[in-house]
């Protein structure tokens, strides 16, 4: 929509999926093959923000049993949502979705001056939720989310899902890989149980 309203071709979805992850202004700067600094990418970024704020829970849902572990975790952990999607956008979604209720702490893309790959927005979880990094675990489908976790010193569990092909996330390293969030709970029981010995 952006790149149409700026009088230039749309990209192929394949192509801007690749794009996705690392927050609103690289997604547009490399739609518009513009380094990601550069002003012009100014008004690709407006018309990007304003159209997905406006748009944002179109075609949207929770990955398959999302809402499940969400549950099943929220009866014995606390939740944090660590996302570089702006914060506007963010509460959009989990409204629409019904989601909010389910976290305790939440960082966006915009409230901070780093966003991931850089461990400042996980840190600052751990400050919120006054728990020490390193018995948090960071769940996300993308390399971004991999790398921000090690930085930080947490634990990471990237999940295949319909962004980041797995190859990217194996290349990341995560502690572990999953097909699915039905594999989530068993593995953190499993770390769990490690951990007691």
């Amino acid at each position: 929509f952006a790149l149409a309203a700026a009088g230039r071709p749309p990209l192929p979805g394949r192509v801007v999926t690749g794009y996705i992850g690392d927050g609103a202004r690289s997604l547009m700067a490399r739609a518009a093959g513009l380094p990601e600094h550069d002003p012009a990418v100014e008004p690709f970024l407006r018309s990007f923000l304003d159209h997905y704020g406006d748009h944002a829970t179109e075609r949207t849902l929770p990955l398959p049993g999302a809402v499940a572990v969400l549950e099943t975790l929220q009866q014995t952990v606390p939740l944090a949502l660590c996302t570089n999607k702006p914060r506007r956008t963010t509460l959009r979604v989990l409204s629409a979705l019904g989601l909010h209720g389910y976290f305790s702490a939440l960082v966006c893309g915009d409230d901070l001056p780093e966003r991931k790959p850089h461990p400042a927005p996980l840190l600052a979880i751990g400050e919120r939720l006054r728990c020490s990094v390193h018995a948090m675990v960071m769940v996300g489908d993308g390399p971004q989310d991999v790398e921000c976790a090690q930085r930080a010193g947490a634990r990471s569990v990237g999940v295949v899902g319909n962004i980041a092909p797995r190859s990217a996330l194996e290349q990341a390293g995560p502690d572990a890989l999953i097909g699915s969030l039905a594999e989530l709970l068993p593995l953190l029981y499993r770390w769990g149980q490690a951990t007691k010995r």
